[in-house]
């Protein structure tokens, strides 16, 4: 199982200015870790394709922006 959101922890020096940012995240597309497609994927139907951008769910990777709010995996 891949996991599409990596995390990492910058350096936080203790001269600056602004707030730090304790966790950083990043989102990896699902094809990275998917080497040839298998035969006979489920599909979505043909609206929700067109809504989430692909046919397949197996290659469905969600955007979690500004607006969406915080990513549930964030820890603290």
């Amino acid at each position: 199982m891949f996991t599409p959101r990596k995390f990492w922890h910058p350096y936080v020096s203790p001269f600056d200015p602004c707030k730090p940012i304790l966790v950083k995240s990043y989102s990896t597309p699902p094809s990275l870790y998917i080497q040839v497609q298998p035969p006979n994927l489920p599909q979505f139907d043909p609206h929700t394709a067109l809504c989430k951008g692909t046919l397949w769910p197996l290659y469905y990777d969600p955007y979690h922006g500004p607006v969406e709010g915080k990513h549930p995996e964030v820890e603290r």
